[in-house]
């Protein structure tokens, strides 16, 4: 009676622990999918949310061009931000050309300005005072030229107009 009681016994302590590391494996697996699961979303959002700045200063002299932008084409990815540091005083940052559905853009003169590029297209920009200097630049978002039969046809003065030529070339 005593052996058949043990062997009994061990019956049913093996199928409490048979079913305890069931139990056990089950929340070790939703545990670990979990896991692997919030480490994937973040990365997916993170590479989604991770916008850059960029930096244009405005400046009065670069090398032997005057009135100038450090930048004359920037190529940048939709939702990035560019800067553009007012290092020497009198120049300022206005969009004249752009994609359908962007507003207009004027910065203060020998102010900062900052812009968030939500639309991608081809934006062309020219420092208001010395526009006729040739002081513009471009910004190509997304790698979408889409809207450059419009750029084209935009009215620029002076240095600027063989200016524009050459950095509509230079992007193809």
């Amino acid at each position: 009676i005593f052996l058949n009681c043990y062997n009994m016994g061990l019956k049913l302590r093996s199928k409490y622990l048979y079913k305890f590391q069931i139990i056990k494996r089950k929340k070790m697996f939703i545990t670990k999918s979990v896991s692997v699961l919030s480490v994937f979303l973040y990365l997916l959002v993170s590479s989604f949310a991770h916008a850059e700045n960029h930096t244009i200063d405005m400046l009065n002299k670069l090398g032997k061009e005057k009135m100038v932008y450090s930048e004359k084409v920037i190529s940048i990815k939709v939702n990035d931000e560019v800067t553009w540091k007012s290092v020497d005083k009198g120049h300022n940052v206005e969009f004249i050309g752009m994609p359908k559905g962007v507003s207009k853009f004027k910065s203060k003169i020998s102010k900062d300005a900052k812009f968030k590029f939500t639309k991608p297209g081809v934006y062309l920009y020219q420092c208001t005072p010395h526009k006729a200097m040739g002081m513009i630049g471009l910004v190509i978002v997304g790698d979408d030229k889409s809207n450059l039969d419009k750029i084209k046809k935009v009215k620029v003065y002076g240095k600027s107009k063989r200016l524009l030529k050459t950095l509509l070339k230079s992007i193809g």
